[in-house]
Formats: C-alpha cells, structure tokens, sequence
C-alpha cells in the first residue's frame, strides 16, 4: 500500500482505549476508558477504508464526515480534523463518548461487516475534540452582524443548546429558557458521570455564555411566563424541552415507599456530583447504599441505574427486563460495563405486584417468553403462567422510558396542537408547530430518543427559524416603507 496511511485494517487488530478495572471503576463517577495516546488514535484511524460508499456517515444522524477526519487524524493533522468534526456537530466529544455507536457508525462500519472490526470511531472522534479543547483550538462562538431581531428557546438540552448556538452566530439575540438551574437537561442530571464528566459539559454551556447567549434558569413557562408573553417578547420561540414524564408500572404496591422514578433517582446522584446538598441523599430515600436494588427496564437509562446503584455502595443490584439480552434496546457495550461492575440481569422477567406497606421489600415477578413480533418487528414477550417468583429490594427503580408532559396545559397555551401520543406536532417542512413564528425540535417532537438526533434536530430547526426572522423583517420594512 506504499505511502498510503489508509486501509490498514487488515494487519492492525481493532482497539479501543483502556477500561478501568472494574474493582477500581465501580467506588467512583469519573469515565470508566482513558483518552486514546497521539499514536494510538492516528493507528486505529488508519484501519479506515476509505470506502466509496461510508455507511459510518450515511446512518450517523448528522452525517459527520467520518472517514475525512480520519485519515486527518491518521496523517497527523488534528486540527483539521477537529475542524472538519466541529462543521457538522456542537458537541462532537459528548457525542463520541455517549453516542450508541454500535448501533449507528461503528454497527455500519463496512470493515465490521468484513470481520475486521469497526474502526473505534467514538473513541477518535472523542479524543480529536479532547485534544481541541487542550490546545486552545476551539474558539469562542462569534456572534454574525446584529439581526434586531431576539429568539427565545424553551429547554437547554441538546436540541435547544445547538440552535441557540447557531442562531446566535446568525445575528440573533438569543435567550434560552431553562427548568433547571443549570443548563444542559439530560446532559446534566439525567447521565452519570461514569459516562459523561460534567466539567464536559459545563465547558460547552460556558461557552454559549461567552457568546452573550443568555440563560434564565429555573423559568418554567406556564409558571413565570406564559408561551404567548414569550411569542410577545421575541421574534420566534424554539420549543426544545425533551420528554420528562415517567412511563409508570401498573401494579399493585407501585405507591409504596422506596419505589421511585429513574430520572428522580439520577437526577439526585447528579446534584451530589456536582456537590449539591442532597435531602434525598441525606434521608436515604434516592440512595442505594446498603440496599437491595432492582432496576426495572432494559434501556440506556436502567444501565445508567444500575451502575450508579453499584457506585452507590448496594448491597446487590438486579435488572429486570421483560425480553432477552438480544431484544433489548439499550447499548450491549453498556451491558457488559454493567456486568462488569457486579450487576445481575434476570432476563424474561417482568413486575406484577410490589411488596411492603411502610416501605418496598419486593418484586413479585414473572417469568416472560417471547411470541409472535408486533409492529415494530420486535417479538411481544408474553407472561409463563405459574412461574412467579420474589426479589428482595429495598429500593426499586423504575426505567421504563419517558413521555411527553402536557404541554398546551402547562404552558397556557391551548392552541398548540399535539398528536394523539401527546409530541408536538409541527409542520416536517418548516419544523413549525401550529402557532405562527413558534417551532420545535428534539425528543418533544421525535420522542425520548438519542442527544445525536437532538442535535440534528436543533441544526436543521435553526435554518428554518432564521429564514422565517429574515421574512417577518423583511415584512416589516414593507410597511414601514408604506407607512
């Protein structure tokens, strides 16, 4: 292959960066896999192919461009790398440590398919934007020539933070309303440390508020400020606010105490990482520490509880889930983290009754078979009469995904049209929902799915929101020339 850095997949075995030993990884919430070395990250980045059809980009929900920062980052020339990373993504070192990339890049990888291994995409993409950050090569947000004109964006997850940014380097003033106090949504309080250090985080949100992007934490719309007072004030509105509302278990004994909400119980964790006073935490309520545990789910978010239960100090730490380990939506990678870390999975098992009056003290569950697909393709597990059996706990967790809140109710706004599962609803062409100059993107639109799709969303909302702000001044000036 000559002078060639490309194409070395064939005599260089696929690796990832270092894991923790699970003993040491488990007592605490930092990453659990080092930064890959300079030569390491330029070795495993050669193994790309370079193949004329990149599935990596093509199923990447941004259509990063994968195999061009690669072979940058093969030939030594990182920050070219980290430029082309950054042209089509916000946050690009969020996304290589969180991103399911087995199931998106990595799962398409054409070398994967060769039986080669995927080339360790996340892990490069991680460690050029790691590497930015430590050079100085990541700049502050220059803010494009005043546009007169302000936008308000109504949740400060990954959705609403990527078009703030995008709208602010547009010319717009730009204020970014937000529940909690402080900014990033699930980034924040709703994944542990294990898997994304806040200060990663917290980097990101400084940014914005170097490039004067403004934050109003704990605003609630519907409480300080109505939907319309903000449609008043600004130009254009973002409705980006994610899905919060717990899917709840129907089962007798769900009321009891000790058993809880998985982003309650995250959240919580959270705060204390960030040093928060915790009550929760003090009285022992979100805490696992010496307690049975058993996890209801088989999504990323039970895999965030199980392994912050284990960090916790439990006594034991069970997941329930309804299907198989193959059948399971959450990452497998995450699985064997978890069971790593001394996590037991009792697979084809579902909840049917909780005991404990004063406080939990069991699952009663079932054993579950899987029968005919349903609609989605996956097949419906069905109960095995006769075969219930009891897990002790004294802390159940429930992580069964999440759902729209009501939003027309809690905004006080009516008129805001929704679909029959409670997202708004928008026009996929413009991303404008039923309200003039009022958009949405993200979860709230989509549905609970991955920040990468957030991120997409908030990208593609932003050209929508500045060609319809670049209208209504043009209008403006219209009529003022009429006057």
């Amino acid at each position: 292959m000559g002078d060639n850095p490309m194409l070395k997949f064939v005599g260089t075995r696929q690796d990832y960066p270092d894991k923790r030993a699970a003993q040491d990884r488990a007592h605490d919430f930092g990453e659990i896999s080092r930064s890959f070395v300079i030569d390491k990250a330029e070795e495993q980045a050669s193994r790309c192919s370079q193949c004329g059809v990149p599935y990596c980009s093509t199923h990447c929900p941004l259509h990063n461009h994968i195999p061009d920062w690669l072979r940058l980052t093969a030939e030594g020339r990182l920050r070219e790398a980290y430029e082309l990373s950054n042209a089509t993504s916000t946050m690009p070192e969020i996304c290589g440590r969180i991103c399911p990339q087995d199931r998106l890049c990595e799962g398409n990888c054409v070398i994967e398919f060769s039986g080669h291994g995927a080339v360790t995409i996340g892990s490069v993409e991680k460690f050029i934007t790691d590497t930015a950050w430590k050079e100085g090569w990541v700049e502050p947000i220059v803010p494009g020539k005043p546009s007169g004109q302000s936008v308000a964006v109504i949740g400060a997850g990954p959705a609403g933070l990527t078009a703030a940014e995008y709208l602010r380097v547009a010319g717009h003033e730009v204020h970014v309303y937000d529940r909690h106090d402080r900014p990033g949504g699930l980034l924040t309080y709703g994944i542990p440390g294990f898997k994304l250090e806040k200060d990663v985080v917290m980097r990101r949100i400084d940014r914005l508020k170097e490039g004067s992007i403004v934050f109003h934490q704990n605003f609630e719309v519907g409480r300080d400020a109505t939907l319309e007072d903000l449609r008043r004030k600004h130009g254009a509105v973002l409705i980006a606010t994610g899905v919060y509302k717990a899917r709840d278990i129907k089962a007798p004994g769900v009321g009891a105490p000790g058993v809880v909400k998985a982003l309650d119980y995250l959240t919580a964790s959270n705060r204390a990482s960030f040093g928060d006073d915790v009550p929760e935490h003090r009285d022992g309520s979100l805490l696992a520490k010496d307690k049975h545990v058993v996890v209801i789910g088989g999504g990323d978010t039970a895999m965030d509880c199980v392994r912050t239960a284990i960090r916790q100090g439990a006594k034991s730490v069970k997941c329930l889930y309804r299907r198989d380990r193959e059948n399971m939506p959450g990452s497998q990678r995450e699985v064997q983290n978890a069971e790593e870390e001394g996590v037991e999975f009792v697979w084809l098992s579902a909840p049917v009754a909780f005991e404990g009056t004063e406080q939990v003290s069991g699952v009663k569950a079932i054993r579950m078979r899987l029968g005919q697909p349903d609609a989605s393709g996956r097949r419906s597990p069905e109960p095995d009469p006769g075969s219930e059996f009891t897990l002790p706990a004294d802390l159940v967790v429930q992580a069964l995904g999440f759902e729209p809140e009501d939003l027309p109710r809690l905004f006080g706004a009516e008129d805001l049209s929704v679909t029959r599962w409670g997202t708004v609803r928008v026009d996929h062409k413009t991303m404008m929902t039923s309200l003039d100059g009022v958009f949405a993107a993200g979860d709230i639109v989509r549905g609970a799915s991955l920040v990468v799709w957030g991120i997409r969303d908030g990208r593609d909302v932003t050209e929508h929101m500045h060609r319809y702000l670049k209208a209504k001044a043009a209008a403006g000036v219209k009529e003022k020339e009429a006057a």
